[in-house]
């Protein structure tokens, strides 16, 4: 019994320690106590979690914007939720690694590239484009089923953390380790940790089909298989170009994974939802 409850409390401070990491938010004093390196690799396995989180909070907006403006105004607000929630974490990224890979550069270039603050034509226009098709995908959702865009904003948020962590097992990290931008993510991750985030993401999911059978508007097996069909294809698309072109992934690497399978859910699902299929 005791050591089941240590197991549990060193659960939820490695929870609380991937919030920390992935967003703005407070966390309690007590998770930093006693602080140890293997935290940052352990604290992967609740990416997921802290996804839904994210995707929860950034529904929330969007739920309760519908009752005051247009779909297109509740998009811009739901998206600039979770944005605001993340201190734009996965957009950095995003911008990040296409400002290195956008262009034919050597792989020392392409990494020198990707620590330079500035941003560049090509992290610019993925910036924009991945905003506007996040915003214009959510609004074309809520037009058509509001509920069925609720549910999307929390599926997308948490298989984007899922893919990140499954990158990190299936590609060495491909920079200097020791000036990494962000250190959790340049640490060796088990495989165990993808499994467990592989998990949480199911749970999720389950749950989501769940409460979309449950509720006013349902969101059929068939469409939630197109989501994650459209997940895998990116995941694979992705780890194949980093493998070609770094060796390996980087942190931004790995916020352009996630910013990537988040519009691959997105489009599946406004593809079968908003398309009337």
């Amino acid at each position: 019994m005791n050591k089941g409850w240590h197991l549990l409390v060193h659960e939820c401070r490695l929870f609380w320690v991937a919030v920390q990491f992935l967003t703005r938010l407070p966390v309690p004093k007590w998770v930093g106590e006693g602080f140890q390196t293997d935290w940052l690799s352990g604290c992967v396995r609740h990416f997921p979690l802290v996804g839904m989180g994210v995707g929860v909070f950034s529904a929330g907006v969007l739920w309760l914007a519908l009752w005051v403006w247009p779909a297109w105004v509740a998009a811009v607000l739901a998206v600039a939720a979770s944005v605001w929630l993340t201190g734009a974490f996965h957009e950095d990224g995003l911008a990040d690694t296409f400002d290195a890979l956008g262009g034919y550069v050597p792989r020392e270039r392409a990494l020198t590239i990707m620590k330079d603050s500035r941003i560049g034509t090509y992290g610019a226009v993925a910036l924009v484009l991945g905003l506007g098709l996040r915003i214009g995908l959510v609004a074309s959702l809520a037009l058509v089923q509001p509920l069925a865009a609720v549910l999307a904003l929390v599926a997308a948020h948490s298989m984007g953390r899922t893919a990140a962590v499954g990158m990190m097992v299936w590609l060495p990290y491909a920079g200097d380790a020791e000036h990494a931008k962000a250190k959790p993510l340049a640490l060796a991750v088990p495989r165990s940790h993808a499994f467990v985030a592989l998990v949480w993401c199911v749970l999720v999911w389950a749950g989501l089909v769940w409460a979309g059978h449950a509720g006013v508007a349902a969101l059929s097996a068939s469409q939630w298989g197109w989501a994650v069909a459209g997940s895998l294809l990116v995941v694979v698309s992705v780890r194949r170009w980093l493998q070609q072109r770094l060796g390996g992934y980087t942190g931004d690497a790995l916020g352009a994974t996630e910013q990537l399978v988040e519009m691959a859910v997105l489009l599946a699902l406004a593809s079968t939802v908003a398309g009337g299929s």
